[in-house]
């Protein structure tokens, strides 16, 4: 696979189970009951999955217990799961991946799903090299505003993309394999597109498809006019304002994380943003009548209309 390529995965291949294989099938295993991670969860365990899972707060797994999760995901389970979700944060799944290497059975699979994938994918490569079990890097595409296990959805997923970062030195057999496999294990969750990608093209696209759009939604509530907006806004301000609300310490792991190109997204609004203020400090019709049509432009040629 050429770098800072995309292609996509939804052809029809019949995924094929290890005949050594000791693990459960349709066993899954979730690192993490946050949004995504719960989210996981639920819609596994709707689609007829057996769920296993762990989280930092005790009381969260024992309340997913009553809902959707079968258990928890202890020592002795972890060799059982034909797949295992890393829905922590980047750190902690590394860390959790790294304890739990030996105990993984050959053929399972293990997925994470981290918002940024250089580091995490460098990591969890370079652990799951010399065993017989398969790390994939992922990204599902979708989300709220809400953290937690109570904004948790079933049908979180529904239509959206799935992006999945594949080692890149993995036999091209064994790939199309696993990610049939990985496919029908996550079918319930009803994701609508599979996209292959590197982990470089991926955290270079997502720092303006979804890190600078909280960046900007975050820093555009801190204008004095938010604290009187009542009365005087609707759909604009809402739209703006929607992911302003945010989980702060992920966040800010995963925009460090992935700051040399959110950084660079970031220069290039407010240049472009200097452009808009010039023409009306100026008072230049015709200038800020030729960003806006150019604005206009690029949105429809984007959206392919």
């Amino acid at each position: 696979m050429a770098a800072n390529s995309t292609h996509g995965m939804n052809g029809h291949v019949t995924p094929s189970v290890p005949e050594d294989a000791t693990f459960v099938r349709n066993r899954v295993g979730v690192l993490g009951l946050g949004l995504i991670g719960g989210s996981f969860a639920k819609g596994l365990h709707e689609g007829g999955r057996e769920v296993f899972a762990w989280n930092r707060t005790r009381s969260t797994v024992e309340l997913a217990m009553a809902e959707c999760v079968d258990g928890e995901l202890t020592n002795d389970i972890v060799p059982t799961c034909e797949l295992i979700i890393l829905a922590g944060y980047p750190q902690v799944s590394v860390e959790w991946l790294r304890k739990m290497r030996d105990r993984i059975s050959p053929g399972a699979i293990v997925i994470d799903v981290v918002g940024v994938k250089r580091n995490i994918c460098r990591d969890c490569f370079a652990i799951a090299q010399d065993y017989e079990w398969h790390f994939i890097g992922c990204h599902p595409m979708a989300g709220t505003q809400y953290s937690g296990f109570a904004y948790t959805r079933a049908n979180m997923f529904y239509g959206a993309p799935m992006v999945v970062v594949p080692p890149e030195n993995m036999d091209d057999f064994v790939r199309v394999d696993i990610l049939a496999r990985l496919k029908t294990l996550l079918e319930p969750c009803g994701f609508g597109s599979y996209t292959l990608s590197t982990a470089e093209h991926h955290d270079e696209v997502i720092a303006f498809t979804s890190q600078l759009a909280h960046v900007v939604s975050n820093a555009y509530v801190k204008s004095p006019s938010a604290k009187v907006h009542k009365g005087f806004s609707a759909g604009s301000y809402r739209d703006l304002t929607r992911v302003a609300r945010l989980n702060a310490q992920m966040w800010t792991e995963l925009f460090l994380e992935n700051g040399d190109y959110l950084s660079e997204e970031i220069g290039i609004l407010i240049r472009n943003l200097q452009q808009y203020k010039d023409a009306i400090d100026n008072n230049d019709a015709e200038r800020l009548k030729s960003l806006l049509e150019e604005g206009d432009r690029r949105k429809k040629e984007v959206e392919g209309q």
